[in-house]
């Protein structure tokens, strides 16, 4: 597309709108005549703009429209669900009425062996994790990319246990994740981030994530095992101390999204799973990124998941209160 001119400079057709964020230009009409490949090469690898880096580090979270392609990206892990859909009915012999592999209807025949057996849609919920097109979307290089520039690190890292699909069914609020910080959950790296992106069309009544903007900006909240969530397994009877307290400093957002949109959010951002009244159940996929080179991780030792064998009150002593 272009010719050189010099060792530092390149002829190069280039939209006009770009004119306005690289100054150290030549310009006649609409064609870049010359420019410093140095700053060239900077401005063609930024993955993400500097308005939404700004974004990010004031709100805690940011939406990426069409950050993944989505018959590249999502479409191969969606028709791989259908199909495991059918073979778990199979290997049960259900026999399901079912149209062919939609887009809008990937998860045809999932509520009904829910609805059937609920072991069934678990052993469902477990396979799908296996899928290699889910598999290479959660290390996908232009995530990876993402990360590392917006944390400007050299070295990332998605950790044990860290990645999955979710299904939140309809009104199934056992499963919910209520308010909590990713850091807890996931004590990587102070400054890792949330991936997270929707398998369908997310409408109001499906339970959109719940985020509470400007909530990373206060730290890493006081927790404990309150007897609210005492009826929850595992890791969910950890909650936020004095939670409805600690809410109600900060607003609410919950963003709508697409298959292909990307919701990133701080570590440290206060967010919910909202409450899915609709017919369908909610198919998500999330992982999350961290830096190895940041200090906090480095001194607790990168650690896995709170939903394996990491004992979150050892790592964050502190941070624990006896309700």
């Amino acid at each position: 597309m272009g010719q050189y001119l010099s060792a530092n400079h390149i002829l190069i057709l280039h939209p006009q709108e770009l004119k306005e964020q690289w100054p150290d230009y030549l310009v006649k009409q609409d064609i870049l005549l010359y420019f410093d490949v140095n700053k060239l090469e900077f401005h063609m690898n930024m993955m993400i703009s500097t308005e939404d880096k700004a974004f990010l580090k004031e709100e805690g979270y940011l939406v990426i429209k069409n950050f993944f392609d989505y018959e590249h990206d999502i479409a191969p892990i969606q028709e791989a669900i259908y199909g495991v859909i059918g073979l778990v009915a199979k290997r049960h012999g259900i026999s399901l009425n079912r149209e062919p592999f939609h887009k809008d209807t990937f998860d045809n025949g999932y509520n009904e062996l829910f609805a059937i057996d609920r072991s069934y849609a678990s052993e469902i919920y477990d396979l799908v994790k296996q899928i290699p097109s889910f598999l290479r979307l959660i290390s996908n290089q232009k995530s990876d990319d993402v990360y590392r520039e917006i944390r400007e690190t050299n070295i990332s890292g998605i950790g044990t246990g860290s990645y999955g699909i979710r299904i939140d069914n309809p009104s199934e609020d056992k499963f919910r994740s209520h308010w909590h910080q990713e850091f807890l959950w996931q004590p990587q790296s102070i400054d890792g981030l949330v991936f997270w992106t929707p398998l369908l069309a997310v409408t109001q009544d499906m339970g959109p994530v719940i985020i509470l903007p400007k909530s990373h900006k206060d730290g890493l909240c006081s927790y404990s095992r309150t007897a609210t969530y005492a009826g929850k397994a595992g890791a969910y009877q950890i909650g936020i101390y004095k939670e409805d307290e600690v809410v109600s400093k900060y607003g609410q957002v919950a963003p709508l999204s697409e298959p292909g949109d990307l919701l990133l959010m701080d570590f440290l951002t206060i967010h919910g799973s909202g409450i899915n009244r609709a017919i369908k159940s909610r198919w998500s996929i999330q992982n999350r990124f961290f830096n190895y080179e940041d200090p906090i991780g480095t001194q607790i030792g990168w650690k896995g998941s709170i939903t394996g064998e990491t004992q979150v009150e050892k790592v964050f002593p502190h941070n624990f209160i006896e309700d």
